[in-house]
């Protein structure tokens, strides 16, 4: 079974730079699971900022939707960063997917692999009950996703403002 690390943490709290420390600590290449979907200039800046981060260390993966297959078929390679969870999840409930089934088929795969994996994630359950049914959905999908990959993982971190606090 590999080594499960999990990042959470606000928006543009440092958790990504973060998480693309300790990947890197785990070996000399990583592979970054890009959830990521370009839809707008604004993504697209957001984007670009983190692979300008990134250097010849990395090989970059764009995969959506499929991250459990994508981390199947990267097993044994070297360690992996997914960054992010919410954006995977994100594509999952607009494609219409069954988002729980979805979570419990990434979580029999990681009982089944080799390599470590680097999970970053946004804490969305701090701020205000959103005011829109689809809304409150993610936000209560969000929650329970990383409570389950929580439970699942190794170490657990929480990044507040750039500062990482061990959780677990």
């Amino acid at each position: 079974m590999s080594k499960i690390i999990f990042v959470t943490g606000g928006a543009r709290s440092g958790k990504s730079a973060i998480s693309e420390q300790k990947t890197l600590a785990l070996a000399d290449h990583a592979i970054y699971i890009a959830t990521a979907e370009v839809r707008d200039d604004e993504m697209s800046d957001r984007v670009a900022l983190h692979q300008a981060r990134r250097g010849p260390e990395w090989t970059t993966i764009s995969e959506p939707i499929d991250l459990a297959g994508t981390l199947t078929k990267t097993d044994g390679d070297a360690p992996r960063l997914v960054d992010c969870l919410t954006l995977w999840l994100t594509n999952v409930m607009l494609g219409e997917m069954d988002w729980a089934a979805e979570t419990d088929h990434l979580l029999r795969t990681l009982d089944t692999l080799r390599s470590p994996v680097v999970f970053v994630s946004n804490e969305v359950g701090l701020g205000i009950v959103p005011d829109n049914k689809l809304a409150r959905q993610f936000r209560d999908a969000a929650g329970l996703l990383n409570q389950r990959i929580a439970a699942r993982s190794d170490e657990v971190s929480l990044v507040v403002s750039g500062i990482e606090m061990k959780v677990k």
